[in-house]
């Protein structure tokens, strides 16, 4: 019961805090866990969800390469500014950062921190109009910091 009783917590400061894809994302959680699918799709979201949700992420930020609005000589010339040089790199570091979260979550098995950051997520998405996309990434930087004060 405990676990609704957070879900509905998470819920009412997404709510509070307008972070809808939060507030989207808790309510089928509820939704399946009060219909009683919850040990059927809980697994498959927690082994595949990342997966996917990174899947339609990527496809969505594709779109105007999909549908003609970036050409060809619009990439070449974001290659030549400041802007574009700088995204490339820190789109290098992020996902370096993201993969070593992801490897320090899983295969480290420091999942206990996944409260810690849910509430971080959350309150940033509902008090400062923030994104909750940067949970791996998090955990990178964790990571990077536990290296550096393990070394």
């Amino acid at each position: 019961m405990s676990s609704t009783v957070i879900l509905l917590g998470i819920l009412a400061v997404a709510i509070l805090g307008k972070a809808n894809s939060v507030a989207i994302a808790t309510c089928v959680l509820l939704l399946l866990k009060l219909i009683g699918l919850d040990s059927y799709v809980y697994p498959f979201i927690e082994k595949s969800g990342m997966t996917w949700g990174l899947i339609f992420l990527l496809a969505a930020i594709m779109i105007p390469i999909a549908n003609g609005s970036i050409s060809a000589e619009n990439i070449k010339s974001v290659f030549t500014s400041w802007t574009g040089i700088t995204a490339l790199a820190l789109s290098f570091f992020t996902t370096y950062l993201s993969g070593q979260g992801l490897n320090y979550l899983t295969v480290q098995g420091h999942g206990n921190v996944m409260p810690a950051m849910i509430i971080g997520a959350v309150g940033a998405a509902a008090f400062l109009g923030g994104v909750p996309v940067g949970p791996l990434i998090t955990a990178g930087i964790l990571a990077l910091f536990a290296k550096i004060i393990h070394s």
